[in-house]
């Protein structure tokens, strides 16, 4: 991997900082897509649609379910459908880049975190076969990339996730997902990847999207979001409006108030979600999430 690596970066001059930083999320990841992913990805993500192949004759042991009554009517005998898995899957991965995702209380800020997961999916979609696309977003649509195959690929959308600069700061999902559902006329395995701190509703682009999509959002915070120290007068600014607020966290009654309304958005939003159709994923910057992932793996393969 690392040589191939080192040719699609010679091929495009690509900077040592960004070969770096692509490097580092490659190595971290690569026990997590070879063992962990590979084989669940494939199984909870496979044969998102069947397409009609042909009519056989039964033989013992096939499913009874898949007797085809009128062609069996006219032969006189049991015949059955057989139908083939559709195998190529388009990956769709629809992320946040909007300024409260420079936030980060531990060595990772929530884009970095970002970056390491569409990475962990787009390496597991092309060990799969399957394509990639990106969808870069604020509060409008900063960057599109069509959905291919292939490392080189891959690789360029960990760089955009990682070094592109979006035009606006604010966040609104609706234009991301009004866009995704213009351009994918067929069904997409989809990721929303999002710290979801959205002025806007978005109940409705959400509910659109996840009967047109498998859709999954995957919410990625900061502990510090939701458990405050007690750091005497703090000088917070709005990484999304630039306002500044003076806020005595040394005060119990202050830090209970925050907590509080962090866990009630926090309620809110997962409510919201499942409300809308949604899959969710919670991850936090710095910390482990392997188990998160399993699990929601897991959970597909139940519902399946």
């Amino acid at each position: 991997m690392a040589s191939k690596i080192q040719h699609w970066v010679s091929s495009i001059m690509i900077p040592k900082e960004i070969l770096k930083k692509i490097r580092q999320i490659q190595i971290r990841t690569r026990h997590m897509v070879n063992d962990v992913f590979a084989g669940q990805y494939h199984s909870v993500f496979k044969g998102q649609g069947m397409e009609f192949e042909e009519v056989r004759e039964y033989v013992p042991g096939d499913d009874i379910r898949s007797i085809d009554w009128n062609v069996t009517a006219r032969m006189g005998h049991p015949y059955v459908k057989k139908f083939m898995e559709e195998r190529e899957l388009t990956v769709m991965l629809v992320v946040d880049i909007s300024a409260s995702n420079t936030f980060g209380s531990s060595s990772q800020l929530k884009k970095d975190l970002s970056a390491e997961i569409a990475a962990i999916l787009a390496f597991s979609a092309i060990q799969n076969n399957d394509r990639v696309g990106l969808i870069l977003f604020s509060d409008v649509v900063e960057c599109y990339l069509p959905p291919k195959k292939g490392l080189s690929h891959v690789l360029r959308v960990i760089r955009e996730v990682l070094y592109f600069k979006p035009e606006n700061q604010k966040t609104d999902v609706q234009p991301a997902l009004d866009f995704l559902n213009h351009i994918a006329t067929r069904k997409a395995v989809t990721f929303l990847i999002s710290d979801f701190i959205f002025d806007a509703p978005f109940d409705k682009p959400l509910t659109v999207t996840a009967k047109r999509h498998d859709l999954t959002g995957i919410v990625i915070g900061d502990k510090r979001e939701h458990a405050w120290p007690k750091a005497g007068i703090v000088d917070w600014e709005d990484a999304e409006t630039g306002k500044r607020y003076l806020v005595d966290t040394s005060d119990a009654d202050i830090r209970h108030a925050l907590t509080t309304y962090q866990s009630q958005q926090r309620t809110r939003l997962l409510k919201t979600l499942g409300r809308c159709g949604a899959d969710t994923i919670e991850v936090y910057a710095g910390e482990p999430y392997e188990k998160d992932f399993i699990n929601f793996f897991k959970m597909r393969e139940r519902r399946r």
